[in-house]
C-alpha cells in the first residue's frame, strides 16, 4: 500500500489532503509541523512528503534537503504545497528538492496527478533496494525502532532526569549557620603574637 506523509499547520488542509488521497486507497499519516514529519520520516516510511512550505519548526525547504542528503530516505519524492498567497522562490525549491510544487487548496485532480507518477517512482526504487542484497533497508528498519523507543521513553526519561535534578540540587545546598571559628594562632599563655 502506497503512504504519504502529509505535514501542515492548516486542520483544512490536512482533512482534505487526507479526504482525497484515502479515497484513492492511499495510506496518509499526518503531522502539523516540521519537527514532527522529520521523526516520522523513519517510522511512517512514506513513499511521498507533502510539505507545507512554511512549517513551524522545520519548513518544507528544510525537510526537503534533509530526505535528499540521507541514502536511505532519497527514494521519497517532495511535494510543496503552498497558499495561493504564499511567496517562494519556485527554482529554490527545485533545488532543495521538491519534485513537485501543488497550489493550496488542493484541488482534487491536481492533487492525483501530482501523487501518482511519484508513488510509483519512489516504490520502483523500493522494490530495487530491497532486491538488493546488503542493501541499506536493515539500517532503516533499526532506525525507525530506535525512534519508536524513544519516542516512547522520552517522557519517562523526562520525568527521571528533572527527579534526579532536584534531588542533587536538593542535597547541595549548604545550611546558613554561624561563621565558623578562625584558624589564625592567637595570642593567649603559651602563645606569643611577635
Amino acid at each position: 500500500m502506497s503512504r504519504i506523509l502529509l505535514a501542515d499547520d492548516s486542520q483544512q488542509a490536512l482533512r482534505l489532503g487526507e479526504q482525497i488521497l484515502s479515497s484513492q486507497g492511499i495510506e496518509v499519516v499526518s503531522v502539523t509541523d516540521g519537527a514532527s514529519a522529520l521523526r516520522r520520516l523513519t517510522d511512517a516510511d512514506p513513499d511521498v512528503l507533502i510539505t507545507d512550505v512554511f512549517l513551524p519548526t522545520k519548513d518544507g525547504f528544510d525537510l526537503a534537503r534533509y530526505i535528499k542528503a540521507q541514502p536511505e530516505l532519497k527514494r521519497i519524492r517532495v511535494i510543496f504545497a503552498a497558499g495561493m498567497a504564499d511567496q517562494f522562490n519556485e527554482q529554490d525549491a527545485k533545488n532543495a528538492g521538491a519534485d513537485a510544487i501543488l497550489r493550496k487548496p488542493f484541488e482534487a485532480s491536481a492533487l492525483l496527478a501530482a501523487v501518482q507518477p511519484l508513488l510509483e517512482q519512489s516504490q520502483t526504487e523500493r522494490n530495487n533496494k530491497e532486491e538488493t542484497p546488503g542493501s541499506a533497508i536493515d539500517r532503516a528498519s533499526i532506525r525507525a525502532a530506535v525512534t519508536l523507543a524513544l519516542d516512547a521513553a522520552t517522557p519517562a526519561l523526562i520525568e527521571e532526569l528533572a527527579d534526579r535534578v532536584l534531588l542533587v540540587l536538593n542535597h547541595q545546598r549548604v545550611p546558613v549557620s554561624a561563621p565558623r571559628a578562625s584558624a589564625a594562632p592567637t595570642t593567649g599563655p603559651g602563645n606569643s603574637a611577635e
